[in-house]
């Protein structure tokens, strides 16, 4: 019988596969299908926004969530429209997120595929593409950590393999053995960039060399294909964890978006690709294997278009999505049940490190799903050695040393928080977060807003001047993230605060910054409690008391008002902010009326950081109380320099009794 495929290079083989389940796969692929065709239309009509199309790339998105077990994670991009449909999730969900209803997944904060749903184990992207590799990561590591034979597919078309995160996540999950299929739809343009703009290897394939990893490439459009080389390699994976890279070569037959078109793409190319159409060659395989007759045909569609045109009639009728400031605020951060644990009489005069080392390590004997990782972190202990010993007394799988790869570790804690474990990252330097500053202000920040997804994340900062560490190493930048909602910011000044406030903000299931100024770790001593205790977040403590004027700081800042109040004897309120986000308003607006001067003292330089916020503050509240400006004082606009003198006359510190007599005197 001759064929009535287009393409006959696709050989389809049905070995191993009943009838039953070879019209399951069609009715699998031709579903998505039928929901973008019918979207084309609702997006001419101007009833939805935008539309992604993924139109002759159904059989990978089927494949691969067939060959996946229903309790192993999934993280789609904007193109995979079958992964959602092979779960099964209801249709009129999906619409209703499409058009921004509060039905769908997000309460209309976002469009698109931009959502997860931990129901259905699918987590969706952010438009910055690459976090979804090491988020992937972090979800196989905490299925590595309770020793499950589970794996987590993980999808990126080949422009995406252009971003770093593609070769931190690709390196990080080889030296750790993360059981992941990288799943690399190479459909031959990113946007209008050809592939051979894109990389100059052959395949992409290939690069799995470069990581030690195993890799395969398969045929896109054929669903047999990829269903029965997924399956065969998620099996093995299951059973020897391993990441693996999969190539499924492939084509986009609409444009980027509907709006960007196909008029760069050569007429030949289309025409060869259309040929190779995976619903349509498989379809006339069905009808040449005499296993979908003309009349299963007409029933199967006409039941996916009546389930689709209901759905459609559902996500229609709900209506426009409305809400309040107050509902909105709510869902910023995840709620907590913080119960404070308060500290025993039993203490120990200790350096701030040492109250920051003896937190981690209560903490990581409180949480046992708590993981700790960083640079260096294991034999070496840090390079403050803070978890000097830990390795020892945890193991391997839970101090982790990484490469050197910041942006990568934060989407693997990230991952690790969705499968339901803690993290601690140590930035070796707090300067280093701008090597992974996306998934910080675009997952950490967001997720919860967005879909529900807290980051139960610590990352610790090693941040500040005044130890001669130049231009790097020496930061203070609080107030890139105090700025951002969804992000919790705390920056104690002495030991019993270290060790508390890092407690409580690991038990917080919210996303934590926790600023640990450098030059106070080994200057500063305090009795600390010895056993485990927690400190709130959110209330300032005032650590000194006069009536001529109010100092708000923190950090290092603390200790130079104190030097500064003592040596000159001034009567001051000296207020410890303790964390910047939450913030303590409340103790601020009660002493600057009492005494009528504000001080706002920063280590950071001054234009755009937390103190200009915290004089807007005070005006807008305090204004008919105040007996002069706010005086702001910060350190001088230039980097950090590293020669002691410059650092000196860098520093806030060196104009601060000045400062504070100008405004004694105004």
């Amino acid at each position: 019988m001759k064929s009535t495929q287009n393409n006959p290079s696709l050989v389809f083989n049905r070995k191993g596969y009943t009838d039953k389940q070879l019209i399951d796969l069609y009715k699998a692929i031709l579903k998505p299908r039928l929901i973008e065709e019918k979207m084309l239309i609702l997006l001419r009509q101007g009833k939805i926004s935008k539309w992604f199309s993924g139109i002759g790339q159904e059989a990978i998105s089927v494949g691969i969530t067939k060959a996946l077990n229903f309790d192993e994670y999934i993280l789609p991009m904007h193109r995979n429209l079958g992964v959602f449909t092979t779960r099964n999730i209801p249709l009129h969900q999906l619409f209703s997120q499409w058009q921004g209803k509060k039905g769908g997944f997000t309460k209309g904060r976002d469009r698109s595929f931009h959502f997860g749903t931990q129901k259905h184990k699918i987590i969706g992207m952010i438009s910055h593409l690459g976090p979804q590799l090491g988020i992937a990561n972090g979800i196989s590591l905490a299925n590595l950590l309770r020793n499950e034979k589970k794996l987590c597919a993980v999808f990126s078309g080949e422009g995406g393999t252009s971003e770093g995160d593609f070769h931190e996540a690709l390196n990080v999950a080889a030296v750790w053995s993360l059981p992941v299929l990288f799943c690399i739809e190479n459909n031959g343009y990113g946007l209008s960039t050809p592939s051979n703009d894109q990389f100059k290897c052959k395949n992409i394939a290939d690069k799995g060399i470069g990581y030690g990893m195993e890799s395969h490439i398969i045929e896109g459009n054929n669903i047999l294909e990829v269903y029965s080389k997924v399956n065969e390699i998620a099996k093995s994976v299951r059973k020897s964890p391993r990441p693996v890279l999969l190539e499924f070569k492939t084509f986009r037959m609409r444009g980027h978006e509907e709006a960007s078109g196909t008029k760069y793409v050569p007429k030949e190319m289309l025409d060869f690709w259309a040929s190779k159409d995976p619903i349509e060659n498989y379809h006339a395989f069905l009808k040449d294997e005499q296993i979908l007759s003309e009349k299963l045909d007409v029933i199967i569609k006409e039941e996916l278009l009546l389930e689709i045109s209901e759905n459609l009639k559902e996500a229609f009728s709900e209506p426009e999505i409305h809400s309040t400031i107050e509902e909105e605020l709510a869902d910023v951060y995840t709620h907590t049940n913080f119960i404070e644990i308060t500290p025993s009489n039993k203490t120990s005069n200790i350096r701030f490190v040492d109250a920051v080392s003896q937190g981690l390590k209560q903490s990581m004997e409180r949480f046992n799903n708590l993981v700790v990782m960083g640079q260096d972190i294991a034999e070496y202990g840090g390079v403050f050695k803070i978890t000097d010993g830990f390795l020892e007394a945890f193991g391997k799988e839970r101090v982790r040393n990484t490469p050197i790869c910041e942006s990568t570790i934060i989407e693997t804690a990230f991952g690790l928080s969705i499968n339901g474990y803690k993290s601690v990252v140590e930035l070796q330097f707090s300067d280093f977060i701008t090597s992974g500053f996306n998934p910080v202000i675009n997952l950490l920040a967001k997720s919860y807003y967005r879909w529900g997804q807290n980051s139960d994340t610590v990352l610790r900062m090693p941040c500040g001047a005044g130890v001669g560490a130049g231009p790097f190493h020496s930061q203070t930048n609080e107030a890139w993230f105090t700025k951002t909602p969804g992000l919790k910011v705390v920056y104690p000044a002495f030991p019993y605060d270290a060790k508390g406030l890092l407690t409580t903000a690991i038990e917080d299931p919210n996303p934590v910054l926790f600023f640990e100024h450098k030059a106070l770790y080994r200057s500063i001593y305090q009795e600390v409690p010895e056993d485990y205790y927690t400190i709130p977040f959110g209330k300032a403590a005032i650590i000194e008391k006069g009536l001529d004027l109010t100092i708000i700081t923190y950090g290092a800042g603390v200790h130079w008002a104190l030097d500064e109040v003592s040596k000159h004897h001034i009567s001051a309120d000296i207020i410890d902010l303790r964390t910047l986000q939450p913030l303590d308003t409340e103790t601020i607006y009660t002493s600057v009326k009492k005494t009528g001067k504000a001080l706002v003292l920063q280590e950071d330089t001054v234009f755009g950081g937390i103190a200009s916020d915290i004089s807007a503050l005070i005006t807008e509240n305090c204004f008919q109380f105040l007996d002069a400006p706010v005086k702001r004082v910060g350190s001088i606009e230039t980097p950090i320099p590293f020669a002691k003198n410059l650092e000196n006359l860098y520093l806030a510190k060196s104009k601060l009794y000045t400062e504070i007599l100008d405004l004694l005197n105004y």
